[in-house]
Parts: structure tokens; sequence; C-alpha cells
């Protein structure tokens, strides 16, 4: 997921390739001749009377009596053709979609991670050949073939640097020595005051594909000196929002998430410079470290003010981004048309227009 500027999923192309059938051997050769139906002369008739050398059976030995039933020639056994290596790895609904170009970038992608967790760690000893846990996933980096989740993560951070396995693998390493200095697992387990920031973000119910949703209530909390007093607070629990959300995929079906952006009662004047940092600071996190996270953004509740922003800096923004990102309105009806046909009633919160019960 990316917690950066709008954005939204384009689903990944497949390559078809048909081989092409040439003709058999023999499909240009002669005919074989006809017999000959000409009366043999009488010269031709003597000559055939008389007797030559024989190289066939003795002399004396009938020939054999051929007249019975052939017994057909069998065939060489057809060799199978062997199994590229994708097809012999365990397959999920996820890297079906690979197409040929990821699974050679991926094969590269592989052959460099003993190497890529030496320079993330270099004062563990073995790092490179040691398992470690990315997005609460095992990776073992001698065999990472063997879990097609894991084939999943090392395709993200493979997509948002364009199949390039060597910046992949620069990526890869930034991400892991953050995690490390962060200590997002220690994140997780903080206790963050439910009165403070119980009202600006929420992990909650799915979209029609099984994708979890998160909800960010920008206008949430009015104190913003208690949501952004301590900025590197905020950081944490923001982080420790996105690792729940994220520990909601399973690789194998569901690899991405949905967010939701609410800015109801926010407005440019209600900024103040701790907000503007962890802002920022928060999408560098979200980009850099979390890649090809992102299904859907919704933008709703916008002010008219930044509605306009956002439309005069479209033209910057990516294909890909503004593929995955809707901005809507104000008003419960308008945020049901665009939410509904995504999240579906009983799991979209009626504040938005669906049925179920929640923040």
């Amino acid at each position: 997921m990316s917690e950066p500027a709008p954005v939204a999923a384009i689903p990944a192309s497949e390559v078809a390739q048909n081989p092409t059938t040439e003709p058999p051997p023999y499909a240009d050769a002669e005919p074989a001749e006809a017999p000959s139906t000409r009366e043999v002369s009488a010269v031709e008739q003597k000559e055939e009377a008389i007797p030559t050398t024989s190289t066939g059976p003795a002399a004396g030995i009938p020939p054999a009596d051929n007249s019975g039933p052939s017994v057909p020639a069998e065939a060489p056994p057809t060799e199978k053709p062997e199994d590229t290596p994708e097809e012999m790895e365990q397959q999920t609904p996820l890297t079906r979609h690979f197409t040929p170009a990821e699974w050679a970038a991926l094969k590269e992608f592989r052959k460099e991670l003993p190497a890529a967790l030496k320079d993330a760690y270099p004062e563990r000893e073995n790092a490179e050949t040691t398992p470690f846990t990315l997005y609460g996933v095992t990776i073992d980096p001698l065999k990472p073939a063997e879990d097609p989740r894991v084939s999943v993560i090392l395709m993200k951070f493979l997509r948002a640097r364009n199949l390039h396995h060597g910046e992949a693998r620069v990526m890869l390493v930034a991400t892991l020595r953050w995690r490390e200095e962060f200590d997002v697992e220690a994140a997780l387990k903080e206790e963050f005051p439910e009165g403070v920031f119980g009202k600006v973000g929420h992990v909650f119910g799915e979209d029609r594909e099984g994708r979890p949703v998160v909800y960010n209530l920008y206008g949430g909390n009015k104190d913003l000196k208690a949501v952004f007093g301590d900025v590197q607070r905020f950081l944490r629990w923001r982080v420790a929002l996105m690792e729940r959300c994220v520990r909601q995929l399973d690789f194998l079906e569901i690899d991405q998430t949905v967010q939701v952006h609410d800015y109801e009662g926010v407005s440019l004047t209600s900024r103040d410079a701790n907000s503007k940092q962890a802002a920022s600071e928060a999408t560098s996190i979200f980009q850099n470290h979390y890649p090809e996270f992102l299904h859907r953004k919704f933008f709703i509740n916008v002010p008219t003010l930044l509605n306009w922003i956002f439309w005069a800096f479209k033209p910057l923004i990516s294909a890909n981004t503004l593929a995955k990102m809707s901005v809507v309105g104000t008003g419960k009806h308008a945020i049901s048309r665009a939410l509904l046909p995504v999240i579906p009633a009983e799991n979209l919160p009626q504040r938005y227009g669906g049925d179920a019960v929640a923040f």
C-alpha cells in the first residue's frame, strides 16, 4: 500500500505465445511412381529367365509367407516437453498472472537475495543464509522458490522498479534496514491512546474481492496537537495501522488493500507544521517500503479548493497512479455511489451510505 498521493490499481497484462506449425517433412515430396502397364519384350523375357546369383535365402528354402496380417511397427515414444521452472513451482491465483518477463526478472532477483541480506544486515553473522520475516511472511534466501507467497512479495519490489532486479534489490535492502531501525515489530505491540488515534484511522471490512479497507479520517480529531504534537509517535501509530492491515493479506489470493481518505472538516488553514511534517514522512515511508500494496484509493469529502488543487496537479501524476485513485465530492449519496461498486453495503460504514455499524 502506499500512502502517497492518490493512486489506483491496474491489471497485470499477460503474454500469450502461439507456436507456429511447420509443414510435415514429406509435404513437398514427389508422389511414388505408379507401376508400368507396358508389354514385356521377348528379349526382356529371356533376360528374366537367366538365373542370377541370389543374395537372398538359401536355395531350396521357400520364401517366407507374408500373406498374413501385418503387424504395424511401434511408433517411437514421444518425449514429454520439460516443464519450465515456473510450471514446476506451486502456483496460486496471484502467481498465475505473472508474465514471462516477470518470471525472468524474478529468477534473477532470487539469485541476489543472499547478497541483499548481507548488505542489509552487515553486522549479522550468516545473514545471507538466515531466513528473515517481511510483512509477516518468513523468507528463506536459499529456497525462495518453495513458497509462492515469497514470489508475490518479491514481485512487488520488481514491479515498483519496472522489473529491474538490481534496482529492486536496492529497494529491498533499504526496506529491511528501515524496518530494523524503526522496529516495526515493536510498533505493532505498542499501545496508543484510543482517545487520540481512535478517531483518525481504522481497518474495517473488505472490498468485494476480499481486500481489507483502511479508513483515514483527517478531520476525525480536531485537536491537532494531540495527534501530531509528537510526530514520531504519530508515525509509529500509522505504521502499526498499516502493518495490521498488511497482516490480513494471505499473498496467495489477496496482496493489496483499498484506502479511503476522508477530508471532512479539513481545510488548508487547519494544518500546522507538525501535521505537514507527519504527512510528508508517512508518504515517504509508504512509497519506499510498502510497494504495490494499493489497489484503489478514494478521496472523499474533499473541499472544493483541495479538489481544484488536485486537478491542477493531475498532469504530473503517472497514468498508473491516476488509474488507482478517485476523487469524490461531499454528501452520502455521492460517496456511496462511488464506494458501493467496490465495497459491499454490509462492509461499508453507515456514514458512507452502507449498512455496517462501524466507527
